[in-house]
């Protein structure tokens, strides 16, 4: 698999627009979806996975086959998005002081159960409303799975700092799904 990115890499290296065109198939449905759940926006999602793309263009120079070809870009992808979100640092700082005063009350039965394509549309939906700060933490932890040091590393923030915003993003999920499965129910 290696050789296959290497020879790939090599290929884009030396302007052959196939082998791009091959990368991004292969590639760009995956980051997509990782720049839509991290920015919240379709429209974002699109123009950083469009620079995601530039930047490899500029950058598989620096490509040393040490990990996947997938994982490399998914990587830079992850990486640009942050930068995208750190220059909305100030707005994101305002934007996750008012979760602070929302007590979010533990459901207290399990959520009745929904189709998964419904439940997982009402999701993205619910991800999307949440502040830029808690979102990005929430899905870096919760979606992505990295653990709360690595998301600090990744947001330049404390460990302690992700751990309040991935529990912010879910007492606030949980009050967002909370209201969309009862009017799902309701029009059953």
């Amino acid at each position: 698999m290696r050789a296959d990115d290497l020879e790939l890499a090599r290929r884009c290296r030396e302007g052959d627009a196939a082998a791009f065109e091959t990368l991004y198939r292969d590639h760009a449905g995956r980051l997509f979806g990782l720049l839509m759940r991290m920015t919240g926006s379709a429209h974002d999602a699109e123009d950083l996975l469009q620079d995601v793309f530039v930047q490899a263009h500029r950058k598989l120079a620096g490509f040393r086959g040490e990990s996947s070809l997938g994982t490399w870009l998914y990587r830079l992808a992850v990486n640009h998005c942050l930068d995208h979100l750190r220059g909305k640092h100030s707005r994101m700082a305002r934007s996750t002081d008012s979760l602070d005063a929302e007590d979010a009350p533990e459901p207290a039965a399990a959520a009745p159960v929904l189709p998964e394509a419904i439940a997982r549309i009402d999701l993205e939906r619910a991800i999307a409303q949440l502040p830029a700060g808690c979102r990005a933490a929430f899905v870096l932890h919760d979606v992505e799975g990295l653990d709360h040091r690595e998301v600090g590393e990744a947001l330049g923030i404390s460990e302690g700092t992700s751990k309040s915003q991935v529990h912010k993003a879910r007492m606030k999920l949980r009050g967002l799904l909370r209201g969309v499965t009862r009017g799902a129910l309701e029009a059953v």
